[in-house]
């Protein structure tokens, strides 16, 4: 057992277990991306509700969720270490040297991660956390093959983006998370061990597309919405 602590507080164990909760939150993006989509369809709700009402409700989900909030956690922890560690080395030469021609994003990951994660507390309490633990969605809709209501979380989201504060605070999280993803998903691949002169360069393009279409597929729906709700109810 201690050769784990030691290995996860090593500088190669933070960024070891960096790279891969790093790699499996980047999955899980793409997935929520995919089901959020149904928040555009013109159906009054209908397949986003029952999207969210079995992403809550099947067994096989809810176990692996429990797994995501633990590697979210995990990787904020490491994150967070790896800068306290980064800070104290601040005035090493070999610290300034690597930092010298460093990325913008890649100097300010602790502060892009820190941005990440209250946008990420903001968007679960507005949403997971009303849907799970209070009443606040107490209209329900019943849909063809389903024997119970289904919670109208559709509703809220709509209520939420038709304010543009939230839109406001929304689009600066998705900015802050496009930078983090951009130097991230590359320096994941980096820490693995996975760098080679003709798979490099298509990381790196992967990685790019990637943190500029996910975050701007999550913003189009609040945007989307907000603007949907000027015109009238869906």
């Amino acid at each position: 057992m201690k050769w784990i602590i030691d290995f996860l507080t090593s500088s190669i164990g933070k960024k070891l277990v960096m790279s891969l909760t790093g790699l499996f939150l980047c999955s899980f993006l793409a997935i929520h991306l995919l089901g959020n989509l149904q928040l555009l369809k013109s159906d009054g709700g209908e397949a986003f509700n029952t999207y969210a009402y079995f992403m809550t409700q099947n067994p096989l989900i809810k176990t692996i969720s429990y797994g995501l909030y633990f590697f979210i956690l995990l990787h904020a922890i490491q994150g967070i270490a790896i800068a306290i560690s980064n800070k104290k080395a601040k005035g090493s030469k070999y610290a300034v040297s690597t930092q010298k021609n460093a990325s913008w994003a890649s100097k300010n990951m602790a502060l892009l991660g820190i941005l990440v994660l209250a946008f990420l507390f903001i968007h679960m309490g507005d949403f997971w956390f009303k849907m799970k633990f209070t009443d606040n969605l107490d209209v329900v809709k019943v849909y063809e093959g389903y024997e119970f209501g289904v919670k109208d979380l559709y509703a809220q989201v709509r209520t939420s983006f038709s304010q543009l504060w939230i839109v406001i605070v929304y689009l600066i999280g998705l900015l802050a998370l496009a930078f983090h993803l951009f130097h991230g998903f590359q320096s994941a691949f980096q820490t693995l061990g996975l760098n080679h002169h003709k798979y490099t360069p298509m990381i790196k393009v992967l990685g790019a597309a990637f943190s500029i279409l996910v975050p701007l597929g999550f913003a189009i729906m609040p945007i989307w919405i907000y603007f949907a709700t000027l015109t009238g109810p869906n």
